[in-house]
């Protein structure tokens, strides 16, 4: 084949590849739920962390603050984005304080106010009280407030909606100017809303905070205000923000990076092209099968991760194109590497398999993008780089700055004895370095800056916000019983909020009465005679016409008569998503949740949920123990991936002596990057780990390469050309993402570097075999392929 006909093959497959791109990005449907990479949850706790991070009200709430103008200004700027935003589907609640609890109520619940209402708990619906309630709003008639008071009049005459809205305002509710929710210095206005997106939905996150900057932007005019969006969602965007502009540059200086070093390494323009080949066929090849196995559950971080974990088989065409050489076809070169790449595919396949065991969905699908990426690059440097090729010109053994760099290496002493007492020296470290070895806090890991989580916690205090650490629960059997077990609580915790253990709380029946509460409200209501009778007495001494009050009665009489309002009767209303995040039922059980607000006494809390049959829940013990159990689980799966690792290299090279040479550095490897971490006071985590896997698969590639080289001087030259070129390309891209800001890109860049430098220095001095004479010849040679 001509030099034209292989570059036209080159460039036929790099346009397939860009075609199938295409396709995938349009087609495949990448998940954002961080969910699917946590292992199932085994404690009641661990179940209600999951759901609440993922569908709680808690994690798809975000808090808006308007400031830089004058609070008449900012109030006018509050309702206009109140309006803009309740009737937008990508928000199910909005609230700035103002008629917030009218607007929960709609038109056909209305009726229910009676039964959804304390007051006749304590108060008969009689002459008297209708008497009371008519001569009150003769005088509200007559006040600012009449242009609220007269609509519900006709249907409403004590103003039972009112009563209801003023006890579902929070506990400590924000300070109220000009009808809008303001901070305390009045100088803020602020808004909360809801978002229908999950918390784990990066996607509808970006959705809502873009809706909210829109309505931001038409209602500021040229005030000169200015927006603040905080809570989950707006983390959510940041952070996805952050990554990409750090993803932006750290990509671009490793592209020039790599390309200036593939060329500077083999002087020909072609290689870059050929050497992203077998890469991007890998990347495709695994999203398509994810795409086949998984649908629409794909993860983007597998995705994302999965690609950093297949930069080691740029590794396999760096060894083809190193060990070229002129006179030597470029498919016998590739059929004497293809045992050490071979062995090394498999041994880290093999490992990979133990993730599909490990009963965390976002591993499995790992493990399926890996061990389908690294055998596809592999086959694609054996069976179609070698046909593109352009026979080589030059050899790297030949190379005199190699030559001295080796020359040099051969000189420095062959450790034995020595890589024990590192090896104990490293085992000191781990386990005597002070403080704790594992991170289990799920907040170490945001790369939120601390003024911003600073100023989420102020936002929340303003605005009366619950604890999202601290929640009470109560188990029953079904929805209506736990709202039963929730009204009997709330004595106690009346006596909480009066001993200041805590400044409120929220809870769903709060919103949504049980049914036998209901129903004993219904019994207090009137029959119509008895009604209209008490009705006629009020009005005996009243200015209103005998007649006005027939929407009331109707009212009076559907409420004693509906059966009991349920929390399926709330779809589509405000008051659905307060009881939704409070109150969740499934599988033949239903957990009422207390919200705590401004908790003070831990104790005493305990103490009231212990007595009443509740249970006081820490969500950061939760996510700890979540952690944990994932962590056991990770090095499980890392304990039979080393136990297959060890016995494909056994199986392949059949030698003790060899198999110890290929495994002592990285084993060593492994060890000497836990003592260093450990010794500059990192606490390991989950990401440290899979880090270590890869930094593991980069150093069996070394060895395997640098064993097979043998005792021949010229194929440990080319060897040591092609690892050269491996580890810069890698150290590059991972000490980049070493001085990343966000803490999952620093954990798994500095593993991974430290790991590259280690593999690298330890492969030469224990994988690398003793030159014998000179040049060996290797026997059976086949000839020189066409």
């Amino acid at each position: 084949m001509s030099a034209r006909a292989r570059l036209a093959c080159a460039l036929a497959w790099l346009a397939l590849l860009l075609a199938v791109g295409t396709w995938l990005s349009q087609t495949l449907t990448v998940s954002g739920d961080l969910r699917r990479f946590l292992p199932d949850a085994r404690t009641p706790e661990q179940r209600l962390l999951i759901d609440e991070l993922g569908e709680g009200p808690g994690s798809r709430l975000l808090m808006l603050a308007l400031s830089g103008a004058d609070p008449d200004v900012l109030a006018a700027q509050s309702h206009a984005m109140r309006e803009a935003l309740a009737g937008d589907p990508r928000f199910s609640f909005v609230a700035n304080g103002a008629d917030a609890g009218l607007d929960a109520i709609p038109e056909r619940l209305r009726p229910y106010r009676y039964l959804l209402s304390p007051t006749l708990d304590a108060q008969a619906l009689d002459a008297a009280f209708l008497g009371e309630a008519l001569e009150a709003r003769v005088q509200d008639l007559g006040s600012p407030t009449a242009d609220l008071v007269e609509p519900l009049l006709p249907s409403d005459p004590t103003l039972e909606t009112l009563a209801l809205a003023e006890a579902w305002m929070p506990a400590h509710a924000p300070r109220t100017l000009h009808e809008a929710w303001f901070d305390r210095a009045g100088t803020q206005a602020l808004l909360l809303a809801e978002t229908r997106a999950a918390g784990f939905d990066p996607d509808g996150q970006r959705l809502a905070v873009d809706a909210i900057e829109a309505a931001f932007a038409a209602a500021r005019g040229s005030t000169g205000s200015a927006l603040e969006i905080s809570g989950p969602g707006a983390f959510a965007d940041e952070i996805g923000t952050r990554t990409a502009r750090e993803a932006r540059w750290i990509g671009t200086v490793d592209s020039v990076g790599l390309v200036l070093l593939l060329l500077l390494a083999y002087r020909s323009w072609k290689i870059p092209l050929l050497g992203v080949l077998p890469l991007a066929s890998a990347g495709l090849a695994g999203m398509a099968t994810l795409m086949l196995l998984f649908g629409d559950r794909v993860h983007g971080i597998t995705i994302a991760f999965g690609f950093t974990l297949i930069g080691v088989v740029q590794d396999y065409p760096i060894h083809f194109f190193s060990h070229q050489r002129a006179g030597l076809s470029p498919w016998h070169s590739v059929r004497r590497l293809w045992p050490a790449l071979a062995t090394g595919v498999a041994a880290t396949c093999i490992a990979y398999l133990t993730f599909l065991f490990s009963g965390v969905d976002g591993l499995r699908q790992l493990a399926v993008f890996t061990i389908v990426a690294l055998a596809t690059a592999a086959l694609c440097t054996r069976f179609a780089l070698p046909g593109l090729i352009d026979p080589a010109q030059r050899d790297a053994a030949a190379s005199p700055r190699l030559l001295a760099l080796w020359q040099r290496i051969e000189r420095l002493p062959r450790p034995r004895w020595s890589l024990l007492a590192l090896a104990v020296a490293a085992l000191a470290v781990v386990a005597l370095r002070p403080g704790e070895f594992w991170q289990n806090d799920l907040s170490r890991l945001t790369p939120v800056p601390e003024p911003l989580l600073q100023r989420d916690a102020q936002l929340r205090d303003e605005l009366g916000a619950p604890d999202v650490r601290y929640v009470l629960t109560l188990q029953a059997t079904d929805a209506d019983a736990a709202l039963g077990a929730s009204e009997r609580l709330r004595p106690a915790l009346d006596a909480l909020v009066a001993e200041d253990a805590i400044d409120g709380y929220d809870l769903a029946a709060r919103y949504l009465p049980s049914a036998a509460r209901q129903r004993a409200r219904q019994q207090a209501l009137p029959a119509p005679d008895a009604l209209q009778a008490a009705l006629d007495a009020a009005l005996a001494d009243s200015p209103f016409r005998a007649d006005a009050f027939g929407p009331f009665l109707a009212d009076v009489e559907r409420a004693r008569t509906a059966p009991p309002l349920q929390a399926a009767d709330l779809a589509g209303t405000p008051l659905a998503t307060r009881v939704e995040g409070l109150l969740l039922a499934g599988d033949g059980r239903a957990t009422a949740l207390v919200s705590l607000t401004g908790l003070r006494d831990v104790d005493a809390v305990a103490r009231v949920a212990s007595a009443h049959g509740a249970q006081l829940l820490d969500m950061k013990q939760a996510s700890e123990s979540l952690v944990a159990d994932y962590r056991v689980r990770i090095l499980g799966a890392l304990a039979l991936a080393a136990l297959a690792l060890v016995a494909t290299v056994w199986f392949a090279l059949r030698t003790p002596r060899r198999v110890v040479r290929v495994l002592l550095p990285m084993a060593l490897t492994t060890l000497l990057v836990v003592a260093v971490l450990r010794a500059v006071g990192v606490e390991l985590n989950l990401f440290h780990l899979v880090s270590l896997i890869l930094a593991a698969g980069l150093g069996l590639d070394y060895a395997l390469f640098f064993e097979h080289a043998g005792e021949d001087r010229d194929d440990q030259l080319r060897t040591l050309h092609a690892v050269i070129v491996c580890s810069l390309m890698t150290l590059l891209v991972f000490s980049l993402l070493a001085l990343s800001s966000i803490p999952v890109l620093r954990a798994i860049g500095s593993t991974v570097a430290l790991g590259v430098v280690f593999n690298f220095v330890l492969a030469l001095l224990v994988a690398r075999a003793p030159v014998g004479a000179g040049p060996v010849a290797h026997a059976g040679t086949p000839r020189e392929a066409t």
